[in-house]
């Protein structure tokens, strides 16, 4: 089937369309070895080798888009060399190569997409998107006002200070306290790190958001296929065409 080079580029992870739409202006795409700058040129990528900068890229399979109920107890990866279990694990069925959008660690629970869109991934992931996550996390002691101000305002970590967030907090009963942190950055353990500064140890942690799309009737461990309505205002939040 032949689709426009552009979405064929773009697919394939390369750029995002309007990024694709550039490379062939550029004149860095090339089409069975010949030059091709007519943004309106279609292509099937099964009969054709479609290259960037002299480089094939591979034909495009069906994209795949799974939001999953991460349970604590496996690796945020596509493969572990110690044979440790992944997120990939929890979907045996699906036979697409498909990765994680970002990392929840090994004992935070959650939700975690699931994805072979790179272009996708790459927006969500990038910093300037500001794609926000909501988690839950539950903490010993109180978390005073010092704290929350802290928090609110940005932390100081080894890696930088930190945008500030929004918290509020939930619950505080039996020497724990619940809080709801909202975040847009994607540092490595980047909310426990901030509770560890501001005085307080986290001891559950959940992620309940990302991008707008929640856990609503996704069991732990268990995942679904994104709405092709979720999927296409992910899209435009990260700036790809539909």
């Amino acid at each position: 089937m032949e689709e426009r080079l552009q979405k064929i580029i773009s697919q394939a992870g390369i750029a995002s369309r309007r990024a694709a739409e550039k490379l062939i202006i550029a004149q860095r795409v090339t089409v069975d070895g010949t030059v091709v700058t007519e943004l309106g040129t279609k292509v099937d990528a099964a009969r054709h080798v479609v290259a960037v900068d002299g480089k094939p890229i591979a034909a495009s399979e069906k994209h795949v888009y799974l939001l999953l109920h991460k349970p604590k107890g496996c690796l945020s990866t596509a493969k572990d060399d110690r044979g440790r279990r992944t997120v990939l694990d929890l979907v045996p069925d699906v036979s697409e190569r498909i990765y994680p959008v970002g990392r929840l660690d090994y004992n935070t629970t959650g939700l975690l997409l699931l994805t072979n869109d790179g272009a996708l991934m790459n927006g969500l992931l990038h910093p300037k998107r500001e794609v926000e996550k909501t988690y839950v996390a539950t903490v010993k002691g109180v978390i005073d006002e010092a704290a929350l101000t802290q928090l609110r305002t940005g932390v100081l970590l080894d890696d930088g200070m930190t945008a500030p967030a929004r918290v509020r907090v939930l619950a505080q009963a039996d020497g724990f306290s619940q809080a709801e942190v909202i975040i847009h950055e994607g540092r490595n353990r980047q909310v426990r790190r901030m509770f560890a500064a501001v005085g307080c140890d986290v001891c559950e942690l959940a992620r309940t958001q990302f991008a707008r799309l929640t856990l609503d009737g996704v069991k732990r461990g268990a995942y679904r296929s994104l709405t092709t309505r979720e999927v296409e205002r992910l899209r435009a939040m990260t700036g790809l065409e539909k």
